[in-house]
């Protein structure tokens, strides 16, 4: 089972390719700070912009980096099942720990579709899968009946990436599935309800630019000391809040900028995030105590 702080890592380029350097210091830093986990090529790591050539090679990168220290939980969807399978493959002979699986987006499949694009990955999987549910993103939403059959059918299925907001979810989905999947939130201002629910841990974008805090605050969680996650809670809020004023991961990016980790830089069609927004990340870094 996959707990606490599992970073969803930017990518970080340079000069239009991606920065290998940056990104292997990145990851060091990440396991320096607490992270109990990393993954690469989610939303966060502009996947829907790297080349397939480009998205194998930061898998590659990462379980190198990581090294056995932390899991490494690749992502690997797609809104085509066969692109999917390509990643799933290739994840699986680089040595990666887990597959974090989207659910379709753009194609707006039915709840069915969404059932037999799993089986048909599950299928040809010899590791873990977390099914990766964020409506805002991929339009539909992965019902509870859904995902508890896709668990019931699919021996690799292990759990859940929640990103829907609805703190609802937890409660059903353990109901649903059983006390032995994993419930992992994928949305940091919600996280502390998340796991008051019964949640496992987060995989997290402010775990970017804040690990320790993150690491931290995932720690008094599993504890069940919710008094001190919520002073943690109260420290980070701002910041969740302001690394998504603007479309992710423009915020993060422009946050590590500051931090000297790498630079800003995006693929288009994202863009730095404006200076209004700018001065809302800084604001919240300094509530935060990282940055001086």
């Amino acid at each position: 089972m996959f707990k606490g702080s599992i970073t969803a890592l930017v990518t970080p380029f340079k000069d239009g390719h991606v920065d290998d350097v940056a990104l292997g210091d990145f990851i060091e830093w990440q396991i320096a700070e607490g992270s109990s986990g990393l993954v690469p090529c989610g939303t966060t790591g502009e996947s829907p912009t790297l080349t397939h050539a480009e998205h194998k090679r930061v898998v590659e990168i990462t379980i190198d980096a990581a090294a056995g220290r932390v899991p490494v939980i690749a992502g690997a969807g797609s809104n085509s099942t066969e692109e999917a399978l390509d990643f799933v493959r290739h994840a699986q002979d680089a040595g990666a720990d887990g597959l974090l699986i989207v659910s379709p987006y753009y194609n707006k499949p039915t709840q069915e579709g969404i059932y037999q694009h799993f089986k048909a990955i599950d299928a040809v999987s010899r590791l873990p899968i977390i099914v990766y549910n964020i409506p805002p993103r991929s339009v539909v939403d992965i019902q509870v009946e859904t995902l508890a059959r896709i668990f019931k059918n699919c021996r690799n299925v292990c759990g859940v990436k929640d990103a829907t907001g609805n703190i609802l979810r937890p409660s059903l989905e353990r109901i649903a599935c059983g006390p032995e999947f994993n419930l992992l939130s994928g949305e940091d201002g919600t996280a502390l309800g998340y796991m008051a629910h019964g949640g496992h841990g987060c995989i997290s974008v402010t775990a970017n630019v804040a690990p320790r805090l993150c690491a931290q605050f995932q720690q008094a969680c599993l504890d069940g000391d919710f008094a001190a996650a919520l002073k943690f809670q109260d420290q980070l809020m701002p910041l969740h809040r302001a690394l998504f004023l603007e479309t992710n991961p423009a915020g993060p990016k422009h946050a590590l900028e500051l931090l000297g980790r790498m630079k800003a830089d995006l693929r288009l069609p994202l863009v730095a995030v404006s200076p209004t927004v700018q001065d809302e990340i800084k604001r919240a870094m300094l509530h935060a105590g990282i940055l001086a």
